[in-house]
Formats: C-alpha cells, structure tokens, sequence
C-alpha cells in the first residue's frame, strides 16, 4: 500500500512505497550562502525522515541539485558533519541552472529505508 504525508493537489511531503520513503527538500529560507541553505534543508529533512517513522542512518540513495557547482565544497562541509559516519547514501550532484525558487541554491531528492 502506497502511503503519503502533506498530500496537496500538487505534491506529498513524503511518500512510502515497500519499505521505502520518497522525499524532495528544499531549503526554508531564499536568503543566506550555500551552508545557510543546506543547514536549513537539512534540518527539514531530519523531521521529514522521522514523520515518516526513519532518520538519517537510513539514507539509501540522494540526488544533489545545484544552482552553481561552486558552491560543491560549501554543501559538503555541511552535508559531511550532518550525515552519521559509516552511513553515507549513494549520491550524485547535479548543477542544476534553475530551482523552483529563484533564491534557492540547492534542492536534495532523498529515498531511505523505514525502520
């Protein structure tokens, strides 16, 4: 059975499917430099994971959406302190030249396994 959390008529915050969770986060804020943002949308992400019963340690697979590739080693010193050591998620990164928002840098699409 297919299972969604903050369903509109244009998205879910989340969606369960056979173990796994599908999740898109995006920063709260427009405003600040990439460790801004990527503080900001990790810290939407944490309590997206645990409304949908898994955390962080159950990270399967994160796709990485850029406005600039400069700001590549910004994100990562953030994403490298936030992500539990041993459990690290296959990811990719892409520059991406436009995101939903014009201020947003950066927009993560996650799945992780459920508890």
């Amino acid at each position: 059975m297919i299972h969604r959390q903050g369903t509109t008529k244009r998205y879910s915050d989340s969606t369960c499917y056979n173990g796994v969770v599908y999740l898109v986060e995006v920063p709260a804020v427009e405003e600040g430099n990439i460790q801004v943002q990527t503080q900001s949308l990790l810290g939407n992400l944490e309590n997206a994971l645990a409304a949908a019963g898994t955390d962080k340690s159950r990270l399967l697979q994160v796709q990485i959406f850029l406005t600039d590739m400069a700001d590549y080693d910004g994100f990562n010193t953030v994403w490298d302190a936030w992500v539990p050591e041993g459990t690290a998620p296959s990811r990719a990164c892409i520059e991406a030249k436009g995101l939903a928002r014009k201020g947003w840098k950066v927009e993560l699409v996650v799945s992780a396994a459920l508890a």
